[in-house]
């Protein structure tokens, strides 16, 4: 068995429409239904230009067994953050400002990487990796 690469990252929301609108707005990304909305499931899938489904949202419910401990911005374990492969780092940056987030900035030199740093509303670090453009 090999692993080729991270299919998908699920978050569990208390605002789903606000955490959609930040990866709308921010990522460009596409909202979907997901499979369960038929079975009473509320959230979203969130589609990259190829049409893979790279977020998956949940609405925080602590009815469910998914969400039943979970404190939507508290400590998620070990997971420190996501990173996202990106291009259009001008643009990315454009959107950060007109969204009026905090973000900062970083690079990789040796590694031609340039970074952006952001939170989501769910206060999840992501990480927007751009390679030499």
């Amino acid at each position: 068995m090999q692993v080729n690469a991270i299919d998908h990252v699920n978050i569990i929301a208390d605002d789903l429409d606000r955490t959609i609108g930040f990866y709308e707005g921010l990522l460009g990304l596409k909202r979907g239904e997901p499979p369960g909305m038929a079975m009473g499931s509320r959230g979203a899938w969130l589609f990259d230009a190829a049409g893979n489904a790279i977020v998956h949202l949940a609405r925080n419910d602590p009815a469910r067994d998914f969400g039943a401990d979970h404190v939507v911005g508290a400590v998620t374990g070990a997971i420190h953050h996501v990173a996202f492969r990106c291009e259009g780092y001008a643009e990315a940056v454009e959107r950060l400002e007109a969204m009026g987030a905090e973000y900062r900035t970083s690079g990789v030199a040796r590694a031609g990487v340039r970074q952006i740093f952001v939170r989501d509303p769910n206060n999840i670090n992501l990480e927007l990796n751009f390679r030499e453009e």
